[in-house]
């Protein structure tokens, strides 16, 4: 079991090391697979709006899979939940591989999402039992900027990948970095106690049919679905809501915590990282199709074209961590979703024959402003519920991050199918849409303060 102020050195500093690089490489497979998604529909001759099934796969798992594990995690303990995780994501990484079709690329996706949701379901509680109490929120920090920086260089590891290889070779990488993990994981991070509470089986089941009916009805009106089949799942949606709703409105450790969606800083950060992680998601979706099919940039010239956008996350991660110390994150997050609206309008007004210097100044703009955004947003949303409730904390921050990404990826298609010719840039600016809302939310922390203490 973990001492109240973490573990020693230097099983300390393995142990977090193991959190941020299994972190990192599953936020990293989804930014680099978008862009791998005209490859992949070539060499597995597919539709483009089709393709999109293998982001969709691997987030619908993900999303709705999160919260119930997040709360077998404080049952069982984290460190079960994370191992099992790893596991499956690199079994799962091995089929995708080995696929031959864009269906047995999707189901493999589909179980590697289900091992990701075990790694980041319960990734932030892991960091609490792992770092002292004093340093917490330089931990937090670290958390935040992996994901951020991970998710962005994303799609220039996978234009370096692409230059080298085939397409396979994406998921091919992630099983010695799984088996590494494993390893790591198994001998450094915590054990920690299980709390003696029944797990609420009926309530796991309809909070994941609940979202994943709502992310599978965004799905459905992008990929063009007959109106009566995303009637029926609207429908289905609202009734598995309304019964998790039911199931858990008394409940005092509810899987969705709605008890926490009840505080306000709490709340408002869960919104603004939905509207961000939209924002991005579908920019860094609609990018690769629009450089690729409105320019004609190779799939290796792609991810040179993207290197700005982490580049500049990477900078200013540690300058908004130290200014989320004096400010506050409803400020700084919503002037960095201001700069990331207007980096978007800027790439949605690119020439017809842009240069690369045109491309890489908007990239940096919007790497700016998510840099700017992302660590304050994150802090704020953990250090504003109690840290009884880190599982729950836990998994409803990559919930959000996810939901807002699979927001993302719907959009992208339904304007791919609509508007062929021109849906990638229009998408472009759907996004400076999401970023502009996010701001305002932002806006709307001013003031609410944090819970103090850990």
């Amino acid at each position: 079991m973990t001492a109240p102020d973490g573990l020693p050195q230097p099983k300390r500093t393995l142990a977090l090391a193991t959190v941020m690089m299994t972190l990192g490489m599953a936020v990293l497979d989804t930014s680099a697979t978008n862009v791998a998604l005209p490859s992949i529909a070539t060499t597995l001759q597919a539709n483009p709006s089709h393709a999109i099934w293998v982001v969709n796969a691997f987030q619908l798992a993900q999303v709705v899979s999160l919260l119930p594990l997040a709360a077998l995690g404080e049952i069982y303990g984290y460190r079960r939940i994370y191992v099992a995780g790893v596991v499956l994501y690199t079994l799962a990484s091995l089929a995708c591989t080995f696929a031959d079709s864009l269906t047995a690329l999707a189901l493999a996706r589909v179980a590697q999402g289900f091992g990701s949701a075990g790694i980041m379901g319960v990734n932030l509680a892991l960091v609490r039992h792992i770092v002292p109490r004093d340093r917490l929120g330089r931990a937090i920090g670290m958390t935040a900027m992996v994901v951020a920086t991970a998710s962005t260089v994303g799609p220039s590891y996978a234009g370096f990948v692409l230059g080298l290889a085939s397409w396979p070779w994406l998921f091919a990488l992630n099983v010695p970095l799984g088996i590494l993990s494993l390893l790591t994981g198994t001998r450094y991070l915590p054990v920690t106690a299980g709390e003696a509470r029944r797990y609420d089986r009926v309530a796991a089941l309809l909070t994941a049919a609940s979202i994943g009916l709502v992310v599978m009805t965004l799905i459905a009106v992008g990929h063009g679905l007959a109106w009566h089949v995303v009637a029926a799942l609207a429908v289905l949606a609202a009734l598995a809501s309304a019964g998790m709703v039911r199931r858990q409105a008394n409940h005092p450790t509810p899987i969705l915590p709605v008890d926490l969606l009840r505080i306000p800083l709490f709340g408002l950060s869960v919104a603004t990282s939905v509207a961000s992680f939209a924002s991005q998601m579908i920019t860094l979706t609609a990018l690769p199709f629009r450089f690729h099919y409105d320019f004609g940039f190779p799939p290796a010239l792609i991810g040179v074209l993207m290197v700005p956008w982490p580049l500049a996350v990477g900078i200013m991660a540690p300058v908004s961590g130290r200014l989320s110390d004096r400010y506050p994150a409803g400020l700084l997050g919503g002037a960095g979703l201001m700069l990331m609206a207007c980096g978007m309008v800027a790439l949605g007004s690119l020439p017809a024959q842009p240069a690369m210097a045109d491309i890489m100044w908007r990239m940096a703009l919007c790497g700016i402003g998510f840099g700017l955004f992302q660590t304050p947003n994150n802090r704020a949303l953990v250090t504003s519920a109690p840290p009884s409730r880190s599982g729950a904390t836990s998994g409803m921050q990559s919930t959000a991050r996810l939901f807002g990404q699979a927001l993302g990826a719907a959009l992208v298609a339904l304007l791919l199918r609509l508007m062929p010719e021109d849906g990638a840039m229009l998408a472009l600016f759907m996004a400076a849409c999401f970023a502009g809302c996010g701001m305002i939310v932002s806006l709307l922390r001013i003031g609410q303060k944090p819970r103090e203490g850990t």
